[in-house]
């Protein structure tokens, strides 16, 4: 039993960790996973062996660098762990992790990243890994996939708290400059005064742009072959291989960036909660000056906005729009793919995409819809009417996608488990009757679901072609398409284009054969991406080495990606870097095309200049992919279970 003393020591949480072993982690590059288990009697010899009732287990330690991390403990019931990813490289901070992390499963949300993306102050969390019971935990373990240079953690103390104690940082100079980049890691590219970033910007103005090397038509699309124009971007499958048609009938493939926008990130998120991490706080009022607020009309301190402000001045909006459509018509990209900014998409300067929002999916139903409600059909025939209206008749708009990688799916049993659980509502009901009818098992539980989901995709359809026919609908944005049921695959041929994300080293052609085969419908990739840890930012969900491996991944991926006869459109996620201290739900990836300081990664887009210059022909099958793997790159998903192999 545990006295009345460590009990008050446990609330109140010990912030020093003075005095303290310190406890050396070192990460082994050569191997594709290492770490080390430490037993907690060495670190803090009153923890107790089970953590009923505790809140929160809490770190004190130090990283030498932004790469995730895998952190876990031994337990009765096997080894439990999930993923950190740290904002302030190189300095101590203290973390305090949710137990629920450990021993639940995630809370229901609509999509994947709202499932397993969970921020903090000092640093995010996404689950992964087992969960259970934190019964006779008598060590804690780190691992890390394929380490990227000398890795290094460094551990003084885990605790205990009932209630969460906050997270801290403890480092002795602010962990964010007054330019919006990591103060804790040097780069070769890193600027250290205006005069230094405004010949950067000089330079670029000063650099020739247009999309010749491409022989790109008005809308993007290939002078090499016209077919029949519509006036709209449609699809077409020409001798075997599928394609998009622009308007005025060239052949198009749409060679996009997810959020694209003029600004280039480094908005703050909770400052008022860690202010000693920034050296200079842009100015609060600078966003609304600036007319930039979120999609809640909420403005915030904003780096991107800031080094925008220092660029152009007060009249920065078309300025800093004017050089959006250089780069990318420089660097061959033809479509401002999902979640761009308003000001970009409205433009009409480049093929767009557009998410539909307000389409009734619900976090507590893991991203389905309850479709018997009453109300059901008139809530999502005004919101679609709304919205499309805006867009009806513009021949710049491919399409509309309707959603992003849904929570429920492989998981349909536990949604069912939460609908009969949770409170009265229309689902609930019209599941209860659907089980009495046809008996309460696994195999029906499903079937109520893709049932269910069937007929949301069909009244979907039918409202958005009733209110926009001339425009595509894209669909939903699945994740790997090997994992699709084939029901649920099946359903998919509503749609005029089938979307997926795919995070990996190359998108494998009998994900996109499984396709083909069972609905013969072109394709998107949503998202894709690949970072690294030199900027003081998290590698992304594809991790590689080097700036110059970014380019090389992408040129690999991409080209052997439109290999493929009915792949037709990819969207890099994203134009800008995440926020460095995390965005919304805590990432924080290096991924952008553009840093904060609003310069371009020249590796990354060299690369794809020279991959949009063969995009045609390789689609065409006329020529052969990028060869050249990227060196160290990895993935985001459960790591391999290895210690030091």
């Amino acid at each position: 039993m545990k006295t009345a003393l460590f009990t008050l020591f446990l609330c109140v949480f010990c912030l020093c960790g003075c005095g303290r072993k310190v406890h050396r982690v070192e990460f082994d590059g050569t191997k594709e996973v290492s770490g080390q288990k430490i037993a907690l009697e060495d670190i803090n010899p009153d923890l107790p062996e089970d953590w009923d009732g505790y809140g929160f287990v809490v770190l004190e330690y130090r990283i030498n660098t932004a790469q995730r991390f895998q952190v876990g403990f031994t337990t009765d019931d096997g080894y439990n762990e999930l993923r950190v990813m740290s904002y302030v490289p190189n300095a101590w901070n203290r973390i305090a992790i949710p137990m629920e992390y450990f021993t639940q499963p995630p809370a229901p949300a609509a999509d994947l990243a709202a499932t397993n993306n969970h921020a903090r102050y000092t640093g995010w969390i996404n689950l992964g890994g087992r969960r259970g019971p934190m019964h006779g935990v008598d060590s804690i373990g780190f691992r890390m996939r394929r380490a990227i240079g000398d890795a290094v953690l460094e551990l003084r103390n885990v605790t205990l708290s009932m209630e969460d104690p906050g997270d801290a940082y403890m480092g002795r100079k602010p962990a964010v400059d007054m330019f919006g980049q990591s103060n804790l890691v040097d780069f070769p590219d890193k600027v250290h005064s205006i005069e230094e970033l405004e010949a950067d910007w000089r330079a670029e103005e000063a650099e020739e742009t247009g999309t010749s090397a491409y022989n790109y038509s008005r809308y993007g699309g290939y002078r090499q072959r016209q077919v029949e124009g519509t006036g709209f971007f449609r699809v077409e499958k020409i001798d075997g291989r599928w394609w998009f048609v622009d308007p005025d009938g060239y052949l198009f493939l749409s060679v996009g960036v997810d959020c694209v926008d003029i600004s280039c990130g480094g908005t703050i998120r909770d400052y008022d909660m860690r202010p000693e991490m920034f050296a200079e706080i842009p100015p609060y009022d600078l966003p609304e000056k600036m007319g930039f607020t979120d999609r809640q009309g909420n403005s915030q301190a904003s780096f991107g906005l800031w080094n925008l402000y220092r660029r152009y001045g007060e009249d920065y909006r078309e300025k800093a729009l004017d050089m959006v459509i250089r780069r990318m018509d420089k660097w061959g990209l033809n479509t401002v793919a999902n979640w761009s900014g308003d000001i970009v998409k409205d433009s009409g300067r480049k093929a767009f995409l557009h998410q539909l929002y307000g389409m009734g999916l619900s976090d507590e139903l893991m991203g389905l819809c309850d479709i018997y409600a009453p109300d059901f059909r008139e809530n999502l025939e005004k919101s679609i009417s709304s919205q499309t209206a805006r867009y009806k008749g513009n021949p710049w708009l491919i399409g509309y996608f309707i959603g992003n990688e849904p929570a429920w799916l492989n998981q349909e049993e536990r949604l069912c488990e939460l609908i009969l659980t949770g409170k009265d509502r229309p689902i609930k009901s019209a599941l209860e009757k659907y089980l009495g009818r046809n008996g309460d098992t696994p195999a029906v539980r499903r079937k109520f679901v893709y049932e269910t989901f069937g007929r949301y995709l069909g009244v979907t359809d039918s409202i958005i072609r009733k209110y926009d026919p001339d425009h595509l609908n894209l669909g939903i944005r699945f994740g790997d398409p090997l994992t699709l049921p084939d029901d649920v695959l099946k359903l998919c041929d509503v749609f005029d284009v089938f979307s997926f994300n795919c995070y990996d080293l190359v998108p494998r052609p009998e994900m996109m054969d499984r396709v083909k085969d069972l609905i013969d419908r072109p394709m998107i990739i949503g998202e894709y991406h690949f970072g690294t840890v030199d900027r003081g930012y998290a590698q992304s969900l594809w991790q590689v080495e080097s700036q110059e491996q970014r380019g090389v991944a992408y040129r690999y991926y991409t080209e052997h990606a439109y290999a493929h006869p009915s792949l037709i459109g990819t969207g890099y996620f994203q134009w800008a870097d995440q926020d460095i201290t995390g965005r919304f739900d805590g990432e924080n990836y290096n991924c952008g095309l553009v840093d904060v300081t609003d310069r371009p990664y020249r590796e990354q887009v060299e690369a794809m200049m020279k991959t949009a210059a063969v995009l045609y022909d390789i689609h065409c099958g006329n020529a052969v992919p990028y060869g050249e793997m990227p060196r160290n790159c990895r993935g985001h998903g459960l790591i391999p279970d290895l210690w030091n192999e």
